[in-house]
């Protein structure tokens, strides 16, 4: 914290302030290497799980149940990994670590952007293992090499994303368990999505909030870029409408979860 003080008698800049805050909070996940591997290690275990369990239940015709289901649980593994940023983030507030940095001529928005940065190189790091792991229970390509990296991109941007959402609820919060039960309210979005099964075989009434909310859409766009023609029977729209509408939710998600963290950082 020595140079983000030095740069405070100044006025430390928004981007220099981000980034000693993000390389803080990467520090403090180094030093506490079981977040790291357990973080990595329980996402693959419910992929063994899904991919074995499930596999043999789910009939998609042409396509493949691991090939189906990989780029849905990958995609949807950044709300899973969410859960311990919320903890971290009213863990800090707990230990008055922020306290410290209001008192500081910093911009609010850098803090928590900085923080929002750290957990989103985290989720980057479980989802390098969880899409090698991926290959190596069956999963295969049905697109180019160029249309896998984006897909990997966006889930590296949705996971950006739902970071402001998870450090809000942790700014909220209060206390690191309060924290874990209100981000439990995401959950459903995972399982109420094509994440892991076609929409269309959910009841009508369940299927219209399925098929619109972020999740589904975001899902459906790692698909397409993934799975290519041979998924285009189960989704209805091309992968340019998918990723199109996933980068319109990104910037919903942003637009209102980072005012909210902010404010809520500011006034604590």
């Amino acid at each position: 914290m020595t140079s983000l003080t030095v740069k405070g008698n100044r006025g430390a800049r928004f981007v220099p302030s981000a980034l000693t805050i993000a390389a803080r909070t990467l520090r403090k996940f180094v030093r506490t290497p079981q977040l790291i591997v357990f973080s990595a290690v329980n996402a693959i275990g419910f992929l063994v799980v899904f991919r074995y369990v499930f596999g043999g239940a789910v009939s998609l015709g042409n396509l493949s149940y691991v090939d189906f289901m990989i780029p849905g649980f990958v995609t949807a593994m950044v709300l899973f990994q969410g859960l311990g940023s919320a903890a971290g983030v009213a863990e800090d507030v707990e230990h008055g670590f922020f306290d410290r940095l209001r008192s500081l001529p910093i911009s609010r928005g850098a803090i928590i952007a900085g923080r929002t940065l750290a957990d989103t190189l985290l989720v980057v790091w479980a989802l390098v293992l969880t899409t090698a792991m991926g290959f190596l229970v069956g999963f295969r390509l049905h697109t180019s090499v160029l249309s896998a990296l984006a897909a990997f991109g966006l889930c590296v941007l949705y996971a950006f994303a739902f970071e402001w959402v998870f450090v809000a609820v942790g700014l909220f919060a209060g206390n690191a368990q309060a924290a874990q039960g209100m981000t439990l309210i995401v959950m459903p979005l995972t399982f109420v999505s094509s994440a892991y099964v076609p929409v269309s075989t959910m009841p009508s009434w369940l299927r219209g909030f399925a098929d619109n909310q972020p999740i589904t859409v975001m899902v459906n766009a790692v698909r397409s870029l993934t799975d290519g023609a041979v998924v285009q029977p189960l989704l209805h729209h091309d992968a340019a409408y998918f990723v199109w509408a996933s980068l319109v939710w990104v910037a919903i998600i942003i637009a209102i979860s980072a005012p909210l963290a902010v404010i809520r950082f500011s006034r604590q």
